[in-house]
């Protein structure tokens, strides 16, 4: 077994505290461990290479240093997977912000496990939409055929 210290604010101590009365956990360190394999578990169980569309939200602390500058450059450095983006005010310091990326799932979920690791990130949720894509050559209304990608929504990866 390893040993590996963790700080926690006085909120998500007492969180912790709550879930281990709840669970039947004998100290923080069994709810620790039950938590992260339970959080492990949630993870996009998908093939790395497939094609994906994904819902990355969360709550931010803009308070916390750069992270207003530093979330929105996260989705410039991805502009041609970041479908479309928007951020909710929930009060003066924390917006809801929640992103729509396109491309392998992979990168989907670098995407969100970076932001989800960000000091003053909460709750964060990722939801995959399986879907393919092909090239198909044909004309609209009229004009010269030309090419161009169809995306496909899948039930399952």
């Amino acid at each position: 077994m390893q040993r590996t210290t963790i700080t926690l604010d006085d909120e998500l101590a007492e969180e912790l505290d709550a879930y281990m009365a709840q669970s039947g956990a004998a100290n923080r360190s069994e709810a620790i461990r039950d938590l992260i394999r339970s959080g492990l578990a949630q993870r996009p169980d998908a093939p790395g290479d497939a094609r994906c569309y994904g819902v990355v939200s969360c709550a931010v602390d803009l308070s916390v240093r750069n992270l207003a500058a530093r979330v929105p450059q996260s989705r410039l450095d991805r502009h041609d997977q970041t479908v479309a983006a928007l951020s909710v005010p929930l009060d003066h310091s924390t917006t809801l912000e929640v992103a729509v990326m396109k491309g392998r799932v992979v990168d989907v979920a670098s995407y969100a496990d970076a932001l989800f690791l960000e000091r003053g990130v909460m709750h964060g949720s990722i939801g995959l939409v399986p879907v393919t894509e092909s090239e198909v050559r044909h004309v609209h209304n009229e004009g010269e055929p030309h090419s161009h990608t169809h995306t496909k929504v899948q039930s399952t990866f």
